[in-house]
């Protein structure tokens, strides 16, 4: 028989709706106002509701709330959960197959360099201070090591949209290298975490040979007929030109490709991430599909999601400065040299590979989930994850500011290389009209 949520259940599940999602949205348009992503107030929301503060403060009031009431609290956890599936979904929206091909060599180069070295630094990093920093509950020093290589090579895509936004960049040369260089980097980063869970999930770190090429075929195959299957469903859904169909189908799609990655033993959020790949540019799905779904999402699930992660530690209890401090250092420099190394190899100046490195220095929402899912895993331990929280909203702030100065910087230095140019052909004028 199939229980469900009792009255008493249902009004503890409301109001801890009500209670995430306010301070949420309260906090994260306040970010907004001042030209910070949203996540950084959604996330403070969940500290301060969470055991940091309000747990600290009335700790009776905050168990009867979010404790008394096992089944209410993982009613809004799966509501939370399916935040995170839309979120990726929308997420990949964002990759254009086309503009990666259309800059490919530029962009390659920098993703690869700024993928490489800050997987091969963290990965070594971790692997050196195991024992005194990163030991955990999983007790795998191989996937623990592999995890973090990940986790500091993925750039924040959206965040990198913003930026280049905020800079009126988008639709510059430049800033369509940069941001074909974070999808690259983003699909990558993706890619590797999926190998990490199947390397975590087959023998506790011995890798399973046909379960990680069933993971990698199946993401080929979702970039390839995958697509094609997608537009064919989406075209047939479109017949009558009813939006709301659409919508359905596409939702219908990320859920049934979530389900398919989390069988794999993969997390749901891969799949939904590839699907949102390959609706991006089916003619089917338009902009105001995009629209509708990109607004309720990032305004109403997506808080619920990033405010729970301050729910789940006493982020003061739990906070080592050592740690922190380390995976900040290590998470900057490696992205920083990695990124600028490319972005030189690829003919930018030296003002224009700074901004970039400090651009795809930007994390983001990814290194939250990801973090996220290796605490409840065990790959890291409570402290290692507030570091990496740190790491993302640090980077979140310090990113723009730096990279619009060198930006400018490179404005006004080709400004007076052209005026001094002209300077010299003005000069040179008179002395060929005597000879």
């Amino acid at each position: 028989m199939v229980s469900k949520l009792s009255s008493s259940e249902i009004i503890h599940f409301l109001l801890i709706l009500l209670l995430i999602l306010i301070p949420a949205r309260l906090l994260g348009e306040l970010c907004r106002r001042y030209k910070l992503p949203a996540i950084i107030g959604e996330i403070f929301a969940g500290i301060i509701v969470g055991p940091t503060v309000v747990g600290a403060l009335a700790p009776g009031l905050f168990d009867n709330i979010f404790l008394s009431t096992p089944h209410a609290f993982q009613a809004f956890d799966g509501i939370a959960n399916i935040g995170i599936i839309l979120l990726m979904f929308i997420a990949g929206f964002e990759v254009d197959l086309k503009q990666i091909r259309q800059n490919g060599k530029q962009a390659i180069s920098i993703s690869l360099t700024g993928i490489l070295f800050p997987f091969a630094i963290g990965f070594g990093a971790v692997w050196f201070l195991y024992q005194s920093h990163f030991a955990n509950g999983f007790n795998n020093q191989l996937v623990t090591s592999l995890f973090f290589g990940t986790a500091l090579s993925i750039t924040a895509l959206s965040v990198i949209a913003k930026i280049l936004l905020d800079l009126d960049l988008l639709n510059t040369r430049i800033g369509n290298i940069v941001l074909t260089s974070a999808m690259v980097d983003d699909f990558l980063g993706w890619i590797l975490f999926s190998i990490i869970i199947q390397l975590m999930n087959v023998g506790k770190g011995d890798a399973s040979f046909w379960a990680v090429s069933i993971v990698v075929l199946y993401a080929i195959f979702m970039l390839t007929g995958g697509r094609w299957i997608i537009h064919k469903l989406l075209a047939l859904a479109g017949k009558g030109e009813k939006p709301g169909r659409v919508l359905t189908m596409a939702v219908c799609l990320c859920l049934i490709s979530a389900c398919i990655t989390e069988g794999l033993g993969v997390r749901g959020i891969f799949g939904a991430f590839l699907v949102g790949i390959g609706i991006n540019d089916s003619p089917y799905f338009s902009e105001k599909h995009k629209h509708v779904l990109h607004q309720f999402t990032i305004n109403v699930l997506a808080p619920l999601f990033f405010a729970s992660v301050g729910l789940r530690l006493n982020f003061i209890a739990n906070f080592n400065l050592e740690v922190v401090v380390i995976i900040l250092v290590i998470a900057c420099l490696a992205k920083l040299i990695g990124a600028g190394i490319g972005s030189a190899m690829s003919g930018m100046s030296k003002n224009e590979s700074i901004a970039v490195a400090f651009g795809m220095n930007a994390r983001g929402s990814q290194e939250i989930v990801l973090g996220l899912l290796a605490l409840q895993a065990k790959i890291i331990s409570g402290p290692v994850f507030e570091g990496l929280v740190v790491m993302t909203v640090a980077t979140m702030i310090i990113s723009g500011p730096i990279m619009k100065h060198y930006f400018l910087k490179e404005q006004r230095a080709q400004s007076e290389r052209t005026t001094t140019l002209q300077r010299k052909t003005i000069q040179a004028e008179p002395n060929e009209q005597l000879l």
